[in-house]
């Protein structure tokens, strides 16, 4: 199978989901999985560190999980390598990164197979360094209008990879950092679950460096 398919899936997508932190993508996953409105299983969860929050909720869900640590790996490549790995033994479709804070080296057969989400409009406030809090402190010092969030399939860069999709807010002269924070996760639990969707479903086509979307059918 070439990817992104060409072709609707006639199963639910495997997905691996990666974590670093508190697994609110994996919660939202499950949520609407659980609520038959994304036709997906979590055949893995795969945490960077032993001590993150969102270890727990995969294990109440009942998910298959494996903690392989960054830090016990003395390059990008060899840690990569050991994620994919474990992605192939579950026959995974899709890896999504959840909040996964770790460089990876994506190899030829995932490629267009990993999708990220980041918490602003790329390539504003992106790339090494800008996750989580950071990101929307710099826009606020920005004094930008609009912020939002952007689905894309992660490369070998941070933050760079083919824009799948982008959805936005608008932000008001009053809003903390917190509040566009909060403007943009509403946006996030959204989007993420519809680009899964549209890869499933076939209608994802890469056209060089760009992401075109087909149609329903």
């Amino acid at each position: 199978m070439t990817y992104p398919p060409s072709e609707p899936l006639s199963r639910p997508v495997r997905l691996a989901v990666l974590i670093s932190g508190g697994g609110t993508t994996l919660d939202n996953f499950m949520t609407r999985i659980q609520a038959g409105e994304l036709s997906a299983e979590v055949s893995l969860v795969i945490a960077s560190r032993p001590d993150c929050g969102g270890i727990e909720k995969a294990k109440r869900h009942g998910l298959p999980l494996e903690i392989i640590p960054r830090k016990e790996f003395t390059s990008v490549a060899q840690f990569s390598q050991s994620v994919f790995e474990a992605c192939r033994q579950q026959n995974v479709d899709l890896v999504i990164l959840g909040g996964f804070l770790s460089l990876l080296e994506i190899p030829d057969d995932f490629m267009w197979r990993v999708m990220n989400i980041h918490p602003s409009l790329i390539p504003a406030f992106c790339g090494q360094g800008f996750h989580g809090s950071r990101v929307h402190e710099a826009a606020y010092e920005r004094g930008v209008k609009i912020s939002g969030c952007t689905v894309h399939f992660a490369d070998n860069q941070y933050d760079h990879g083919p824009i799948i999709l982008q959805r936005t807010v608008a932000i008001d002269h009053q809003d903390q950092p917190a509040d566009i924070a909060a403007k943009v996760f509403v946006q996030e639990c959204e989007a993420y679950p519809e680009a899964i969707r549209l890869f499933a479903e076939g209608r994802l086509r890469m056209d060089g460096k760009r992401v075109a979307v087909n149609k329903q059918l």
